[in-house]
């Protein structure tokens, strides 16, 4: 096999195993949701700057739940604005999550934090926001859910193997780096 053969054959074989496993193919876009608690309010981009809308997603957090780090980065903002508190992430790729509505904080600024480590506890409902630059972003294409795996189970009496370990499953979206911005 010559040289530019199997360079293809290994692009090609990286490709279908980030594809098997629910990789995606740009670095950071698919990540454990921040809490496990139901999304109480989607992301609604606003008409205008100034304009109402939801800049993130509203998770129905209980006070107490634990919130987690969505990707490992440095931490840009950690304090409180209007009397809620925030921690701002940036993350590898530029783009900035804000963890916000915590009881408490675990890092400060400089910090580095790494992926699933505990921001902090949320303080109720729980807001979780995404910028790329200035421009809030959808994160909800980002952050995958977790998936009992596939299995066929014997009709001839045999015993069923045991099912595997659920695995994250993201968007096709997140998978090709589509998001979508205000303008």
């Amino acid at each position: 096999m010559t040289r530019s053969r199997r360079a293809v054959l290994v692009v090609v074989v990286v490709v279908l195993g980030q594809v098997a496993t629910g990789a995606t193919t740009s670095a950071g876009s698919c990540w454990r949701p921040p809490v496990s608690a139901p999304v109480a309010d989607p992301f609604r981009e606003p008409l205008c700057r100034w304009c109402p809308g939801n800049r993130g997603i509203e998770y129905a957090a209980s006070a107490g739940d634990p919130i987690t780090a969505v990707s490992a980065g440095e931490v840009t903002f950690s304090g409180t604005v209007a009397g809620r508190t925030y921690v701002v992430v940036r993350h590898p790729d530029g783009k900035r999550a804000t963890y916000g509505n915590l009881a408490d904080r675990l890092y400060a600024q400089g910090d580095v934090i790494a992926t699933g480590a505990v921001v902090g506890h949320a303080a109720g409902a729980f807001h979780f926001g995404l910028r790329d630059g200035e421009r809030y972003v959808d994160p909800a294409p980002f952050i995958g859910h977790l998936a009992g795996v596939v299995r066929l189970v014997p009709l001839d009496g045999t015993a069923a193997s045991p099912a595997g370990p659920p695995r994250l499953v993201c968007s096709a979206a997140a998978s090709v780096g589509i998001v979508q911005t205000s303008s």
